[in-house]
């Protein structure tokens, strides 16, 4: 097969980069991949890539150093918003205007591929607007669509069911999308992300540190982890919080520590370039977010043996996590009962090995080869019904 993903900024770090990379590279043991980035800001990407996977900029943003000179046209263009696309996607600047725009119609013409995967809301209505019928078009989803703005869901209802599937990352997503779309009964498909290539590091468990990880933003809900564990470290003052992530709310998430005392028990470790590394060292993680679009922190914890304890909040920790077996689910938002779950493993070691074991198990089905076998068969499938 020959498959191309569309994105917005491929030389970016980010989640949804992150999970593209990986698939790109373990798709190209195989088939021929292509990466299309929107935009370009640096000279290389910042997640590896296979050599294989043939990466291109449609449209170079005029901050980067490397980018060709423009005509005065272009930078009109690129001043000019896109009117089609909501404003949540329009805004994102350097990405959608009139000029990449008219580059990726361009690019969408001419594209010598089988298969087209689009990976953010903005790309999705584009490719269902503007790629060609001979390309099998997939739209990706990161966000559970109640979560999507009011202008990105009109916009979706009239254009997703032009696309011939949509995959999102879980159960729950699927039913939504489905259940809200004039579309057939299989077009949504759950494909989840897979874990990065290579081996991860093995947890010993026994260090006296709960792991948290991700972006310093509301929805993560780290008032809440925090509140939590000053209620541990009054039980445990040995055990340790450590918070690996940067973002808005990182001030006051300090100030937080200082007001509930655990200046010496919680830390904001900023982030790491080797997450795996430092969940290794530890021994339980804590999610404690107010929303999840799927849970790669989750997964990731488990390929290192790390047991989980979250909130069983929508929509990924509860598909991912087996309550009791791998992990603790309670109910979102509660405090009391996140601390009781911390507390639980922190004073039972053979229930943390226990569950670290079966995180190992459970690991297996997000490796890249179960997960790229996955789409692999999709893409099979859906090219098959076609033709």
């Amino acid at each position: 097969m020959r498959i191309a993903f569309l994105i917005a900024n491929a030389f970016a770090m980010g989640g949804t980069v992150r999970t593209t990379v990986n698939l790109a590279n373990s798709l190209a043991e195989r088939h021929e991949v292509e990466i299309i980035s929107m935009a370009r800001h640096c000279d290389r990407p910042f997640f590896p890539l296979d050599p294989r996977v043939r990466l291109r900029a449609m449209a170079p943003t005029p901050d980067w150093s490397g980018a060709p000179p423009g005509s005065w046209l272009d930078r009109r263009r690129a001043r000019r918003p896109v009117r089609w696309l909501p404003p949540t996607e329009a805004k994102r600047q350097g990405v959608f205007n009139a000029r990449t725009e008219r580059a990726l119609r361009r690019t969408l013409r001419g594209l010598d591929a089988d298969v087209l995967v689009s990976t953010r809301p903005g790309l999705n209505l584009a490719a269902a607007r503007f790629a060609p019928r001979r390309l099998l078009r997939v739209g990706q989803e990161h966000i559970h669509w109640g979560n999507h703005s009011d202008g990105v869901r009109l916009a979706a209802r009239l254009l997703y069911p032009r696309l011939d599937a949509l995959t999102v990352l879980t159960e729950a997503d699927r039913r939504a999308y489905q259940r809200d779309l004039r579309v057939p009964p299989d077009w949504a498909v759950r494909i989840p992300n897979a874990l990065p290539g290579g081996d991860f590091p093995r947890a010993p468990l026994e260090n006296p540190i709960v792991v948290a990880a991700g972006r310093l933003g509301p929805e993560k809900g780290y008032d809440k982890l925090l509140d939590a564990f000053a209620l541990v470290a009054a039980e445990r003052p040995e055990w340790r919080l450590r918070l690996y992530g940067q973002g808005g709310l990182e001030n006051r998430l300090r100030r937080r520590i200082q007001r509930l005392g655990l200046d010496n028990n919680a830390a904001i470790m900023k982030r790491t370039d080797d997450l795996p590394g430092e969940l290794a060292k530890g021994s339980v993680l804590a999610v404690s977010s107010r929303v999840e679009g799927f849970g790669m922190t989750i997964i990731e914890s488990f390929a290192c043996g790390v047991p989980v304890v979250s909130f069983d909040c929508p929509h990924g920790p509860g598909e991912i996590i087996t309550h009791g077996a791998d992990g603790l689910l309670v109910p979102p938002g509660d405090v009391q009962g996140l601390a009781a779950g911390l507390l639980r493993l922190i004073d039972d070691p053979a229930l943390r090995t226990r569950m670290g074991a079966a995180a190992l198990a459970a690991a297996e089905d997000y490796r890249p080869a179960a997960v790229t076998a996955r789409w692999e068969e999709f893409l099979a499938e859906r090219l098959s019904r076609r033709r």
